[in-house]
């Protein structure tokens, strides 16, 4: 472990000096890469995928390990789109004189060394050194045993992409084994690790929290709300609901409660309908129970609940201000979304969630860095300081200042 911090730190110190073209090529490099070595990826998942039902690893979380043609032409796709955004080192953010004539800049620059570590889902690996390269970091990445050869072959292809034009190799580094012991190991490299990113469930973004001496971008649950107000076209409220929950059950920004208005009460049985023969399991309060028998009584944990399943908890309130109360009292501080034609009700409610990513009329499965036009992101932060919601590249810059000046002298 010592060796790859060593290695992080020196390839970091040499990416923070790259040009944007260059860090461009060695994206484009590793995307080509993972095109050319498509087959051997497969086969590397087909070992994690038989390892993962034989271990009795649920359909959601399958899916998330899964790789194929178009998930792994994705990930290259992915890789390109980074390769297109504009370099986020050297951007001046801020600059003003004084009066003495001294020029004060505030430029992005890389944070340096990003330690990465998941669970299951292996395109986070491409995803992560991307960005991490994008912005001048170098990457060191600890993946889950589930997805252990998948990742493996992903980075072989990446590191070969990296050095056929020239940029170190170091700069994206994977932990060589799937020991426990290594995780917190890396949660203790205050000397080569400038920030940790978990990507997983709670119990591994609970230890990480619990234990890193490293500042952490984390979230620790998706408990994400979608509220069809008394307003909401009905429409577009079904079309909402079916989407927030069931495009993919697996991941962070899917719809865990459906949270409809007492005013919008004749929608609840086509709603709970569209769920139900959508294959998802509905756990109501007592309002909803009684539009359709195959309803689940939801208990008081059930509000509290990220099932990333097809498992939703539905609950009536009454109008847009108990919605909040509910969804801030409850949920994650992730994603939330409002079904409106009521301007005034929807700016109550992107504006009173405490939340890092509200949407209005629009599905929660948008909390995605690639959908908000940032190329990927590296996590979603729920915390408050320095970066909210999608984690890109600009997020992962900081800043240093810049003084110019003339010769001035401060007098005593």
């Amino acid at each position: 472990m010592t060796d790859l911090g060593q290695k992080a730190r020196t390839a970091a110190r040499q990416l923070a000096l790259v040009p944007g073209p260059a860090k461009d090529a060695a994206l484009r490099g590793a995307a080509a890469a993972l095109r050319a070595q498509a087959e051997s990826i497969k086969a590397a998942n087909a070992k994690d995928m038989a390892a993962g039902e034989a271990k009795g690893l649920t359909k959601a979380l399958l899916d998330r390990l899964l790789l194929n043609d178009v998930r792994i032409e994705g990930m290259a796709a992915g890789l390109e789109v980074v390769a297109e955004l504009p370099d986020p080192v050297g951007r001046v953010l801020a600059e003003w004189d004084r009066p003495n004539g001294l020029r004060i800049q505030r430029v992005a620059v890389p944070l340096g060394v990003i330690g990465i570590i998941y669970e299951s889902r292996p395109n986070v690996t491409a995803d992560a050194a991307a960005l991490c390269l994008k912005s001048g970091n170098a990457a060191i990445l600890r993946g889950g045993s589930e997805s252990y050869h998948s990742s493996q072959a992903i980075m072989a292809a990446l590191r070969a992409g990296i050095e056929a034009v020239g940029l170190p190799q170091d700069a994206v580094q994977m932990v060589p084994t799937t020991d426990r012991a290594a995780v917190g190991e890396m949660l203790t490299m205050t000397d080569y690790i400038d920030v940790i990113v978990p990507r997983g469930g709670k119990s591994l973004v609970e230890r990480v929290a619990r234990e890193s001496r490293i500042p952490l971008f984390q979230h620790l649950e998706g408990i994400c709300h979608t509220y069809v107000d008394g307003a909401a076209d009905s429409d577009m409220a079904r079309k909402l609901v079916l989407n927030a929950k069931m495009r993919r059950t697996g991941i962070c920004g899917a719809t865990e409660t459906l949270l409809v208005d007492a005013q919008a009460q004749a929608l609840l049985p086509v709603l709970v309908r569209d769920l139900l023969e959508a294959g998802c399991e509905v756990r109501g309060d007592a309002a909803t129970q009684a539009v359709d028998p195959r309803v689940v009584p939801a208990t008081d944990e059930d509000w509290r609940t990220e099932y990333l399943d097809a498992i939703i908890s539905v609950k009536v309130v009454d109008g847009v201000q108990a919605a909040v109360d509910h969804i801030n009292a409850n949920g994650s501080h992730h994603t939330e979304a409002i079904v409106t034609e009521d301007p005034a009700a929807a700016e109550t409610f992107l504006n009173g969630c405490d939340s890092a990513i509200v949407c209005w009329n629009a599905s929660t499965q948008f909390a995605d860095g690639g959908e908000f036009g940032m190329g990927a992101e590296i996590g979603i932060s729920t915390g408050r300081m320095h970066a909210r919601g999608p984690v890109g590249v600009e997020q992962l810059c900081t800043f240093k200042y810049k003084v110019l000046g003339s010769g001035q002298t401060r007098p005593g």
